[in-house]
């Protein structure tokens, strides 16, 4: 089973087309970003030596989200996704491009809003694109795909970026990025609009439209479940990412190579997990796999918390990411079987803002908490989080998998 459900995944990678092009984009992106990201944190902890500092400069990736979702998510139904898409890269290339002339911590937060905003726009926009690019029965494989491509490159990025900002500073890092940024907008060009969108979604008011993206929501079990059940998880993923950096350089005292080394197996976790997703899914349906993949979080970060060295404590992050990457793709599942295309571009722009405003709470108080007590306590609190959440997706995720198209 397994074999059939790889075969397929990488057979839609083989074959010419808008799909490919799709999939390089997100690789020349994916790797750039993950160069960013480190050089970011490492380059604003150095500055400020103060997670408070770090927990400011996630939260400011992640707000433009909320807005996105409230106020911008029917744009995604009624513009051209092609168009927006390759916007989006090309404002992040004016960002990191600017980003080595950049003298404060204050300076660097604000690019980085930038950048959180126009990702915010992105990212909706290719994954409400993604169920026309392909035959419906290779929907979950080519999101599965997409999402290992991207944590691939957060899986091998990071160790090599946490060496290179040692050794030769955050702005090489930077450069990078806005490289990879223009090689995606050059891909995405290549994009036919039409196949990103099969009707312009008609609008009725802003406020109607984004009305229906919520009652699309809440008509549909499984909309509903990816509502309330990574709302609930994404509080712990943000305690977990804001205090990484200080988990690594604090509590397992190994340097900016530990911080990347700790990074790198999240990634290799979340790849393995993407790949995983599929085959779990066709084998046990996306509502068990959901259930299994919060539980194998809650052990891995359970076990990140008491680990004696940073090499223990990465082989526990490699498990909780199999368990992270794998519930994404159930995410996007349940998406792509509840929302119709019309609707599909505010819907996710709706779930993102909501686990947006949790990760900005969660991120918030991992800060606090990290100054006060130690990162150590804030991965034992994400693991206990990870277990209500495994309950939680077990009582609401529909049965049978019979989650039903919505519409207003």
């Amino acid at each position: 089973m397994g074999q059939r459900w790889f075969g397929r995944q990488f057979a839609l990678l083989s074959r010419p087309g808008p799909f490919r092009l799709i999939s390089l984009a997100a690789l020349g992106s994916g790797v750039g970003t993950w160069f960013a990201a480190i050089a970011l944190q490492v380059d604003v902890f150095d500055r400020t030596h103060s997670a408070v500092w770090i927990a400011a400069l996630v939260i400011v990736e992640f707000l433009p989200t909320i807005a996105v979702g409230l106020v911008l998510g029917p744009f995604v139904d009624r513009l051209s996704r092609r168009r927006l898409m390759i916007a989006s890269d090309l404002a992040r290339f004016g960002v990191f491009a600017a980003l080595p002339f950049v003298k404060t911590a204050l300076g660097i937060v604000v690019l980085a809003a930038v950048a959180g905003l126009a990702w915010s726009v992105f990212r909706p926009a290719l994954y409400a694109g993604v169920p026309n690019l392909v035959e419906e029965e290779d929907v979950t494989s080519a999101n599965a795909l997409l999402q290992a491509i991207d944590n691939g490159t957060s899986a091998l990025v990071p160790p090599l970026a946490g060496l290179l900002v040692a050794t030769q500073g955050p702005h090489f890092a930077y450069w990078i990025n806005a490289a990879s940024f223009l090689v995606s907008a050059g891909l995405l060009a290549g994009v036919p609009a039409a196949k990103l969108q099969t009707a312009v979604s008609a609008t009725r008011g802003l406020l109607r439209d984004v009305g229906d993206g919520m009652r699309a929501v809440v008509r549909s079990a499984a909309l509903m479940t990816v509502l309330v059940v990574w709302t609930t998880a994404i509080l712990a993923n943000g305690a977990i990412n804001v205090s990484e950096i200080a988990f690594a350089k604090v509590s397992l005292d190994s340097g900016d190579f530990g911080f990347g080394l700790l990074a790198g197996a999240a990634g290799l976790g979340l790849a393995l997990g993407s790949l995983l997703a599929a085959p779990w899914i066709d084998r046990r349906g996306v509502s068990t796999s959901y259930v299994m993949s919060f539980a194998l979080m809650a052990i891995g970060f359970g076990v990140a918390a008491v680990a004696p060295n940073v090499w223990v404590a990465a082989l526990a992050v490699v498990v909780s990411g199999i368990g992270n990457g794998a519930a994404v793709v159930c995410n996007y599942t349940f998406v792509a079987r509840g929302a119709s295309d019309e609707f599909r571009g505010r819907v996710i722009t709706l779930l993102m803002s909501a686990t947006a405003a949790t990760f900005v709470l969660g991120t918030l108080l991992g800060g606090e908490i990290t100054n006060a007590v130690g990162a150590r306590w804030v991965w034992g609190g994400a693991a206990a989080i990870y277990v209500v959440v495994s309950l939680l997706a077990l009582a609401l995720a529909p049965r049978g998998d019979a989650s039903g198209m919505s519409r207003p």
